[in-house]
């Protein structure tokens, strides 16, 4: 075919053929098919280069059998006499190989052909090199994405995030997991006062609103009940931005900080009370003195009262009886303070639990209000043994004991349980626990103060669970008091376990909070 009319209505539908809407393998071989149609060719292929210049691929016409391997270079091609090659060139690059048996076309025809393959295949290479990084970014951005979602759900905390519509679009596993968790297909995309409904809605969007206003952090703890225990939780509201203006989203993290601020309580606690001790401990020495110094007056003058007249002895002997009543209590007073600061050192030894209980139980019986509440004993059967001097840990129970029938004043039930937690083998648990009117969260840090009491005046000295504080800690121990008003109180106590293979001797006792 010569490079007439017929050769440029061939031209024609080429170009029209590489515009069609088709994939790029379908486009190559309906053009080569047109080709070969056009020109009466025996046979039409087509090398072009691979991808990343890896070597060159040939496509042929469906009429052409299965094609070859790729190959490295097109100069390594064998020779085709019965053919004629055209190179197709675009700016200078090898982009690939037009190949036509005969009868062979003008030179003119199959330069305009090259001319219309070149710019193709090189737009086919361009778009191939897109999709290659295209494709690159996005593994990468997926990778990114998965990697960021594995440290969210990685956090050892809750966290959510939620957009200026309050619809929630983050939810990581601990928020799936945690004790009040709902799957995370139920919350994406959910407005989060109808997932979230333990907090009055108009109270909870308000916290949002002033983070979404001033764009500064919030933090509130509260305190949630979960089954039977009362958890703290701190949540911290971040305020989040997308680009350079307003607060776009929140980001919301809830920390059980239950056992830190137990922690800190218990800290701030025993510095307390060693400070307490330190001033009790000066302070009570040197009222011991005065308070000898009157009781041997008292003592004095009760020796002379046959000398006064009949009339004045009755008023002075009951003025002398107050006084002496009045030093004994101080004197009490006292001791229980330097018992408390400075006991004496004592022994430790394998002490069998469950027996002390049964001990201070027995003492007890004959208590007005021992015999107005249910008491209720749940000891643990093969109670490992503690490490204690058994004097001062059956006091500890003593006033543990006292401090709860001084709850039920009303009657109610008394527990004392002993356990061995599962999370703790070298350790075993005293509990006493109350069915009275609990105890305030702002009350919980103070109980263990000397001298503070919520009894009525004549009532008590407020020394008992201050000494009892101090013989634990003396232990090694632990106490905790876990109380809310109307649900009774709980006084939890953990001694270590004592060990038969020991290295060293048992320690005494050597102080109580000092």
């Amino acid at each position: 075919m010569g490079a007439g009319t017929g050769g440029l209505a061939l031209v024609a539908r080429l170009a029209r053929q590489l515009n069609a809407p088709l994939p790029a393998d379908q486009t190559l071989r309906a053009l080569l098919a047109e080709l070969r149609a056009g020109l009466g060719a025996g046979r039409v292929a087509l090398w072009m280069r691979e991808p990343n210049a890896a070597g060159f691929t040939r496509v042929a016409d469906p009429a052409d059998p299965a094609p070859p391997e790729p190959v490295a270079s097109l100069e390594t091609l064998p020779p085709a006499p019965a053919a004629r090659r055209w190179r197709l060139v675009h700016d200078g690059e090898w982009l690939g190989l037009l190949e036509v048996e005969a009868p062979p076309p003008e030179p003119l025809l199959l330069e305009a052909v090259a001319d219309l393959l070149a710019p193709f295949l090189a737009s086919l290479e361009l778009s191939e090199d897109l999709a290659l990084e295209v494709a690159e970014r996005s593994r990468e951005v997926e990778s990114q994405r998965l990697f960021t979602s594995l440290i969210i759900d990685s956090l050892p905390v809750g966290l959510y995030v939620i957009d200026r519509d309050y619809r929630v679009q983050v939810w990581n596993r601990r928020r799936e997991l945690g004790p009040q968790g709902r799957p995370r297909a139920e919350v994406l995309g959910h407005v989060v006062f109808d997932v979230l409904t333990r907090q009055p809605r108009e109270e909870f969007q308000a916290e949002f609103d002033r983070v979404f206003a001033s764009g500064e952090l919030a933090v509130v703890e509260v305190d949630v009940a979960v089954g039977e225990q009362l958890r703290t939780y701190r949540n911290t509201k971040v305020p989040m931005r997308l680009g350079d203006g307003g607060v776009t989203h929140v980001i919301v993290i809830g920390e059980d900080v239950t056992e830190a601020r137990a922690m800190t309580e218990r800290i701030l606690q025993s510095e307390k009370l060693a400070a307490i001790g330190q001033l009790a401990a000066g302070v009570m020495h040197e009222i011991n003195n005065p308070l000898a110094t009157i009781g041997a007056c008292v003592a004095a003058l009760e020796g002379r009262l046959d000398a006064l007249p009949g009339a004045a002895r009755p008023v002075f002997e009951e003025y002398l009886g107050l006084v002496d009543k009045e030093v004994v209590r101080c004197t009490g007073i006292v001791n229980g303070l330097l018992d408390f600061s400075r006991p004496k050192a004592r022994r430790q030894a394998a002490v069998a639990l469950n027996a002390l209980v049964i001990e201070a139980l027995d003492l007890l019986r004959h208590h007005p209000r021992y015999k107005r509440v249910q008491v209720v004993r749940e000891l643990e059967a093969d109670l490992p043994d503690a490490v204690g001097n058994a004097e001062q840990l059956v006091q500890a129970v003593l006033a543990l004991l006292l401090n709860a029938l001084d709850a039920l004043e009303s009657g109610g039930r008394l527990t004392v349980r002993t356990r061995r937690p599962r999370a703790r083998g070298d350790e075993v648990v005293l509990e006493v626990e109350d069915t009275g009117m609990g105890i305030p969260r702002a009350e919980q840090t103070k109980i263990f103060e000397p001298f503070y009491t919520t009894k009525p005046p004549g009532r008590g000295t407020g020394l008992g669970l201050s000494i009892c504080y101090g013989i634990i800690e003396a232990h090694r121990g632990r106490i905790e008091v876990e109380s809310a008003p109307g649900r009774g109180a709980t006084f939890r106590v953990a001694l270590p376990v004592f060990r038969l293979d020991a290295a060293a001797p048992p320690p005494a006792v050597a102080g109580l909070g000092g």
